[in-house]
C-alpha cells in the first residue's frame, strides 16, 4: 500500500490553509467533517465527480488541514483541527464559524 504523505505540524504554512480553503468544494468537505468527525471518501461524492474529490481531497491533505488514516480498504479523513490549532489559534473555527453564518444566509 502507498504510504500518504502528511505535513509536519510544524511544515503548516498559513498561505497554504488558506489557499486551501478558498475553494467552495473544499470548504464545503471541511464544513462536513467539522460535522462527522471522520468521513470515508464516499460521503463526499454528492459534492463533485470522483476525480475533482481526489484532487480536493489531496490539496486538503497537502495543505495540513486533513489527515487521511488508511483503514484495510477504506480511507478515513478526519481534520487535523489539533495541529491547525496549535499553529494558528482559533483559524479553523473562525472560517467554519464564517462559512456556516454565510451558508444560512443564503437559504
Amino acid at each position: 500500500m502507498q504510504r500518504i504523505h502528511h505535513p509536519r505540524k510544524e511544515q503548516i504554512h498559513l498561505a497554504g490553509v488558506l489557499d486551501s480553503l478558498s475553494d467552495p468544494t473544499r470548504l464545503e468537505i471541511v464544513l462536513r467533517l467539522d460535522t462527522l468527525g471522520e468521513a470515508t471518501c464516499a460521503e463526499f461524492l454528492d459534492a463533485c465527480s470522483k476525480t475533482n474529490l481526489t484532487y480536493h481531497l489531496r490539496r486538503l491533505r497537502e495543505a495540513g488541514v486533513t489527515r487521511v488514516s488508511p483503514v484495510g480498504t477504506q480511507r478515513f479523513i478526519s481534520l487535523r483541527r489539533k495541529d491547525l490549532d496549535t499553529r494558528f489559534p482559533g483559524l479553523l473555527e473562525m472560517i467554519i464559524g464564517f462559512a456556516r453564518d454565510a451558508a444560512s444566509a443564503d437559504t
